[in-house]
């Protein structure tokens, strides 16, 4: 999966989730197939454009914690995305060192890996792919 793939299976999990519901960084790399790219994950909804259509929904992704990750000294995204998450309902609190949570027990969206369309081939799917195309080749070839 290259780059503008993974992007778009990001963004194509993440349009999936409901209105009032979450989930984590973590769950949306598992869903596309690579779970230890949540970092990548982040990265990926970043710099989300206001302007896209379908919209993508990136409030409604949090850390394994739940809680709203910050977006760096002086940035007010984790105050829009709490506001943009309790205007869809979902309750936010604020933890004595000012960190904000939601409930992943109430709020938590975690569908099975395999039940979500990603929209584009998982790498199991590219390896088989390569392998049938390879034995293809070599049978072409001799």
């Amino acid at each position: 999966m290259d780059s503008a793939e993974f992007h778009a299976a990001v963004y194509n999990v993440v349009r999936q989730i409901p209105p009032g519901k979450v989930t984590s960084y973590g769950h949306v790399a598992k869903l596309i197939g690579l779970p230890r790219h949540s970092r990548h994950v982040g990265q990926a909804l970043k710099f989300v454009s206001p302007d896209v259509i379908p919209p993508i929904p990136w409030q409604r992704v949090l850390s394994s914690a739940g809680t709203i990750s910050s977006r760096g000294p002086g940035t007010e995204g984790a105050q829009r995305q709490r506001e943009a998450l309790e205007a869809e309902g979902v309750d936010v609190t604020v933890g004595r060192s000012g960190d904000m949570r939601v409930n992943l027990g109430t709020y938590g969206w975690f569908p099975a890996v395999g039940t979500v369309d990603i929209g584009v081939p998982t790498p199991a799917e590219d390896v088989d792919e390569a392998a049938a195309v390879g034995g293809e080749d070599n049978e072409d070839a001799d």
